[in-house]
């Protein structure tokens, strides 16, 4: 994705999606949230930013 196109895209610094998500899932962020006394919004955008940052880059 173009760094520049998502920057005019997104003016604000948080974008919202909803998403489906199989309920076991659901259930595992929720309490995985509960037990380290965070919230679930925090819980899904540090999962999704591990799991995007441990992605190998394509060659250019």
């Amino acid at each position: 994705m173009d760094k520049d196109k998502f920057k005019v895209q997104c003016v604000d610094m948080t974008k919202e999606f909803n998403i489906q998500i199989p309920c076991r899932l659901a259930e595992r962020v929720e309490v995985y949230a509960s037990e380290n006394n965070t919230d679930i919004a925090l819980v899904v955008m540090e999962a999704l930013d591990a799991f995007l940052r441990e992605q190998k880059k394509p060659p250019r």
